[in-house]
């Protein structure tokens, strides 16, 4: 009867550790996947990227611009990885999409390139903005259709915004382009 007893209790035990790895496995394959944070958006309501078109340098350019869309803004950021801040973005676009190196400051990008008036603006463009009540002290890069690409602010990420909304159409100073 020991022996019984004894076959009776492992096999319970097999059972319970049988039951126990069933039960663990279940829970691994349903566990839904824990999301990284939370999605941003990349544009502000109402703004749709649908249409946008560039051709030669300027479509190289908004490959690269587009696919900024969503990273998170970096004081001093010069790569995706990281995070990138306003000139850090549009040195880093520059130097991968038209193989235009440029410096990390938007004031000197400025003293590089050549005022066009806004009529005459195309993707890849650049626009300047005084939000530090400094001249050029905020930048991005035009996508078309009225709409740019910028990295605004700590704690907010890379995203589109219209030339005309309130607060960047009373700040801002102009385009520039690197092309000829």
């Amino acid at each position: 009867m020991t022996k019984r007893t004894t076959l009776a209790q492992l096999a319970s035990r097999q059972g319970l550790v049988l039951w126990a790895t069933a039960l663990a496995l279940a829970g691994c394959a349903s566990a839904p996947p824990t999301p990284k944070k939370p999605a941003k958006p990349a544009s502000r309501p109402g703004i749709s990227l649908a249409g946008l078109q560039a051709e030669g340098a300027g479509r190289e350019i908004l490959m690269y611009t587009l696919s900024l869309l969503d990273i998170d803004y970096k004081f001093g950021g010069s790569n995706p990885e990281a995070g990138l801040d306003c000139s850090g973005m549009v040195a880093y676009i520059y130097q991968n999409a038209a193989k235009v190196k440029l410096p990390h400051n938007a004031a000197q990008i400025a003293s590089l390139a050549r005022p066009i008036d806004n009529s005459r603006m195309r993707v890849g463009d650049l626009v300047f903005f005084n939000t530090l009540g400094k001249p050029f002290s905020h930048m991005g890069i035009y996508i078309g259709d009225g709409k740019f690409v910028h990295a605004p602010r700590s704690n907010s990420v890379i995203r589109v915004d219209r030339l005309d909304n309130s607060y960047f159409a009373a700040r801002y100073e102009g385009a520039r382009t690197l092309f000829d």
